[in-house]
């Protein structure tokens, strides 16, 4: 009877686990599909703006702006590396992380001064036990990241590249292309490129702008580098999610599994104790006689 109490237990304890991940996994599921929407409205929004200021490069325009620009040198550069502040999401912090530290042990090999700045405790961790030096990290990121928080930390990149502090900015996040598609990547955001070596290849459209060419430019290219990088927490706030949601319904499928082994397990150890006790019973019957 021991062991039928043992497995009785154990089946409980499996079944609890089983409810906090499917509830877990519909928490994700319920989330994902917000942050889908979001990053839906996102991309359309960059795809158009980037469509504008590619037509912009196409015209017969004689100047630039500094974003556009590729720098003298390209010396100090950031990594911005994006993760989560909670695990239970399976390989999903793993991939940026090896992403991450690919590029940085890249950048260093070719001796750039290398700044890494992390959003997410996980990432934070990892950074700390690698012993990368951090220059900044964020922790106020979940599956809802604000425009005002991350436009904050894009307005620094704007001021230090046009400074010439910054000479490129990477990111490390999880790109979204489809609900069955995320791979991690590092994208270089900063700089655009270089305006006057795109006018080479012109198309010879006219354009009449009200107002003047550069104030156009002075407001939709910074706008253009706010939208692909509020993009990219878009992105990152999708690829957990999807990853958390897989990962917990992986969870509770194997908890079934786990609970219909233990559950015949526990009917054979079951049978076998009544199997016992009857020849028990039968040969004391017999003594008797």
């Amino acid at each position: 009877m021991g062991n039928a109490r043992v497995l009785v237990k154990r089946r409980k304890s499996i079944r609890n686990i089983r409810k906090i991940t499917r509830t877990m996994e519909l928490i994700a599921t319920s989330r994902f599909k917000k942050a889908m929407d979001r990053a839906a409205e996102a991309a359309a929004y960059t795809r158009k703006i980037n469509e504008i200021v590619s037509d912009l490069s196409q015209a017969d325009l004689t100047f630039s702006h500094p974003l556009l620009k590729q720098p003298a040198e390209t010396k100090n550069v950031t990594l911005l590396i994006l993760t989560s502040n909670r695990g239970l999401c399976g390989g999903y912090n793993g991939g940026i992380l090896r992403k991450a530290n690919s590029r940085i042990r890249e950048l260093k090999g070719e001796g750039k001064n290398v700044t890494v700045e992390v959003s997410g405790k996980r990432g934070i961790s990892a950074m700390k036990f690698e012993g990368v030096e951090i220059a900044a990290s964020y922790q106020q990121f979940e599956d809802k990241p604000s425009f005002d928080d991350v436009n904050e930390i894009a307005n620094r990149y704007l001021a230090d590249f046009i400074s010439g502090k910054l000479h490129r900015l990477d990111v490390a996040y999880q790109s979204f292309q489809s609900a069955a598609r995320q791979s991690p990547v590092v994208e270089t955001l900063l700089p655009f490129g270089d305006l006057a070596t795109e006018t080479e290849e012109s198309t010879g459209v006219d354009y009449e702008f009200l107002p003047s060419p550069e104030q156009i430019l002075e407001e939709i290219v910074p706008a253009a580098f706010r939208a692909r990088f509020f993009k990219c927490f878009l992105d990152a706030a999708v690829g957990e999610q999807i990853a958390r949601m897989v990962a917990m319904k992986a969870a509770t499928e194997n908890a079934d599994d786990m609970i219909r082994s233990i559950s015949q397990e526990y009917n054979r150890a079951r049978q076998t104790q009544i199997t016992s006790e009857l020849s028990e019973i039968i040969g004391g019957a017999a003594a008797l006689e």
